[in-house]
Order: structure tokens, then C-alpha cells, then sequence
């Protein structure tokens, strides 16, 4: 049969059930709209959330951390006889080690890392456990010592500056960058001075040059940030003591191995990212999942309401069918009719859902959104991913295709003989 006359009785039993068949295409467009919607939104939030911690999580973090001696003193002591030699040593409250926190031959380990081809960039840090000065009250507090520059290209530092120039911290001596709870607590701001006292019992006096939001209250309440040598004088150490070097990698799947790799290497302990945030993994997962879930399920109930529309068509229609079928078309012409019946209204139906999904994603993204913990986010996030798109385009094909496959295959079974007897 000329598909050009197949396509012309199609229109014709379009209109004939006209109500009906936009109906069917209005249920797609719903449901492909908001299959669009929710996964644009969805996928918006987890990059949101995975931003919070990925883009300020080294992928491989090396430090030196304190741990007990892994030979005690007692241990190392044996008698002459054979009664010391068969002894058991029980000990309780092991002491650590002597050693001071810091990675030794930190420079030599930084040249090597920036020298490997996998890794995207180095950013050395020196932590320091401090009190603020507050009249007589002593705050707890840590101040990172940090290369600014880096920090900022590696770890985008300069976003959650929401006040003041983080470059500030290079050009100023004695300068400190403060978490925006503690300036609150201590009511000051950018231009004032804080003392804090060390670990050491030094007091010393830094000027604030910016303000910072890291999201979290309870880390802004004691996070400050300055300069790596400012760090290295508060502690009183020279200019090679550095406790943290931050591995950002090009492909950071590679985490995990490398962490191993260059753990054994250098001799320091080694903590990648998967590890570090494994839960939160989990959760962005299970977003994703309840997302394509609820999408798909919206699709497959428009899938049904196209199915229920067809029978409907078919039953209505039998007479029509027997009167084709006795003037030439095939079982195959009337089920290829009916899938192109289904197909048109799937089709227009998804073409427009496609249209008024991305419509509808435009529109959340301008929703004003200023949460308190986030201060660099101003409107909801929305992802554009064209992906999206393609997967509700495909989505609305084959369940348009399958709700119309089956109706259309119990039409071409139709014996016209039975029908015209029949009516």
C-alpha cells in the first residue's frame, strides 16, 4: 500500500477522535515536560552538592599524620636468659611518637607531583591550631596556611570570599581571611585587627582582609585561611614545614590507585576523595535513581492512556477496518496505520513536552534562591545537559511505539467477513 494513502486514512482517524487523540498527546507532553524538569533540576542540585565537596576536596590529600611509636621501649628489651626470651609485654596507653605533623621532603615531593602528566595541579597547605582573643574569652580556632593562587585555581577559594580579596592574603603581611561565624562572634570586619595566641603561647596580631561562607556553620566558626609563611611563623617553623599537600588529578576516578601509589612512594599517608566521601557518593546516586524512576514512570503511564485511546479507536472502528481490509489493505497496511496513529500522537505529543520542558527549566533557573549556607548560589540550579533531552525524545518513541504496536496488531487480525456479517 502508498504510504502517501496510508498517511491520509491515519489523519482521517485522527480527526475522527480528535478530543481523544489530543488528550493522549497532551498526557506525553505532561509527561515528557516534566520527565525534563525534574531531571534538569535534580541533576542541577547534585552538581550543587558535589560542588560543595568536590571542588573543595583535594582528590588526593598526602599528610603525616601523629601515631603511636611502632616500637615501644619495653619492646625493645630482652634478658639473657630464656625466661626474658619466651616474656609477653602487655602495654596500655601507648604514647605517639615524637615527630611533629609535617611531610618531610615536601619539596622535593611537590616537584615530583607537579611533574607527573596525571596530575592537574599541587597546592601545598600548613595548619595551625590556635585561640582567638576575644577580651578575656579564648575562642577555639584553625588557621590553614595556604598558596593562594593555587587554592584559588585549584579549589575555586576565591567563590566562597564573599567579602574582601582573597589575593589580599599574598600582598598584606600578617593578614588573615576569616570564616564569616567567627568575624560575627568577635564583631569585626575587613580592615580590623584580631590576636590570636598559638598553641605555643605566642600572641600575635593579624589584620582581616576578607571574609568567607564555606556553607557549613560549625567549619566558619573556627576556619581562618593566611598566607602558607604566615602559617609557618605562628608555629614557629621554618619555611619547608608544610603538614597537607592537595593533589587535584585531570581524571579523578585515578584517585584511589594514586593515593596507594604515592602513599608507598614518598612515605606519608595518603587519603583520596572516594574514600573521604563514599556516603556522599551514595546519596547523589539515589537521587539520580529516584529521578530516571519517577521520569520513566511518568512516561509509561502517557504510554497507557495512548494504549486505552487506541483500543478504544479500534473497537469503535471495526466496521471501518472490515471495509479496508475488503478493498485491499493488508493485516500489515491496517497494523502499519495504527502505529502511525500512535506514533503522531506520541510524537507531537514529546516535540512539544521537549519544548515545554526546556521552557519550564529556564523558568526554575531564574526562581531567586538565597540560602544563608550558600552564599555564592543566587537561583535554584538547573541543568541544560542535552542528554536529558535525548533520553525523553528515545523514551517518548518507544513507549508511543509499543502502546500503539499492540492495539494495532489485534486490528490487523480483524476478518472483515465476521464484521460485515456481524453488522
Amino acid at each position: 500500500m502508498k504510504l502517501p494513502l496510508l498517511y491520509d486514512v491515519a489523519l482521517s482517524l485522527l480527526l475522527a477522535r480528535g478530543r481523544q487523540s489530543l488528550v493522549a498527546a497532551i498526557g506525553v507532553t505532561f509527561s515528557i515536560t516534566m520527565f525534563i524538569a525534574l531531571l534538569s533540576f535534580m541533576a542541577g542540585l547534585n552538581q550543587l552538592l558535589d560542588g560543595l565537596v568536590v571542588n573543595r576536596t583535594p582528590h588526593i590529600r598526602l599528610y603525616n599524620e601523629v601515631q603511636p611509636a611502632p616500637q615501644q621501649p619495653i619492646d625493645r628489651y630482652s634478658g639473657l636468659d630464656a625466661v626474658h626470651a619466651r616474656q609477653h609485654n602487655f602495654i596500655r596507653s601507648i604514647k605517639p611518637s615524637d615527630e611533629l605533623p609535617r611531610i618531610r621532603n615536601v619539596g622535593a615531593i611537590i616537584a615530583a607531583l607537579r611533574r607527573d602528566p596525571r596530575v592537574r595541579g599541587v597546592a601545598p597547605k600548613t595548619q595551625a591550631q590556635v585561640f582567638y582573643n576575644v577580651g578575656t574569652i579564648n575562642l577555639t580556632g584553625t588557621i590553614s596556611g595556604i598558596e593562594v593562587e593555587q587554592e584559588d585555581r585549584l579549589f575555586a577559594f576565591g567563590d566562597y570570599v564573599t567579602t574582601g580579596d582573597p589575593l589580599s592574603l599574598k600582598t598584606v603581611a600578617n593578614s588573615i581571611i576569616l570564616g564569616k561565624a567567627a568575624a560575627d562572634i568577635m564583631l569585626v570586619g575587613v580592615g580590623d585587627i584580631v590576636q590570636i595566641t598559638t598553641v605555643k603561647g605566642s600572641h600575635v596580631q593579624l589584620k582581616v582582609v576578607g571574609l568567607f561562607e564555606s556553607g557549613l556553620l560549625e567549619i566558619d566558626k573556627v576556619q581562618s585561611y593566611t598566607s602558607l609563611s604566615t602559617a609557618q611563623k605562628l608555629l614557629g617553623e621554618a619555611n619547608n614545614y608544610v603538614t597537607d599537600v592537595q593533589v587535584k588529578l585531570h581524571d579523578f576516578s585515578l584517585a584511589p590507585p594514586l593515593a596507594k601509589e604515592y602513599a608507598q612512594r614518598y612515605e606519608v599517608q595518603a587519603l583520596d576523595i572516594q574514600t573521604a566521601n563514599s556516603q556522599f557518593e551514595t546519596g547523589t546516586f539515589i537521587r539520580t535513581l529516584i529521578s530516571y524512576t519517577v521520569g520513566i514512570t511518568l512516561l509509561i503511564v502517557a504510554g497507557f492512556g495512548i494504549y486505552n485511546i487506541l483500543n478504544m479507536m479500534i473497537y469503535e472502528k471495526m466496521d471501518t477496518i472490515a471495509i479496508l481490509k475488503a478493498i485491499g489493505f493488508s493485516g500489515a497496511d491496517v497494523q502499519r496505520l495504527f502505529v502511525v496513529v500512535a506514533l503522531a500522537i506520541g510524537l507531537s505529543g514529546g516535540a512539544a513536552g521537549l519544548l515545554c520542558g526546556l521552557g519550564l527549566s529556564v523558568l526554575i533557573s531564574y526562581v531567586p534562591f538565597h540560602p544563608a549556607s550558600l552564599p555564592t548560589v543566587h537561583f535554584y540550579p538547573v541543568s541544560f545537559n542535552p542528554v536529558f533531552y535525548g533520553i525523553g525524545a528515545v523514551f517518548s518513541f518507544i513507549t508511543t511505539y509499543l502502546a500503539g504496536y499492540f492495539p494495532a496488531r489485534k486490528a490487523s487480525q480483524v476478518d472483515p467477513v465476521d464484521i460485515i456479517r456481524g453488522k
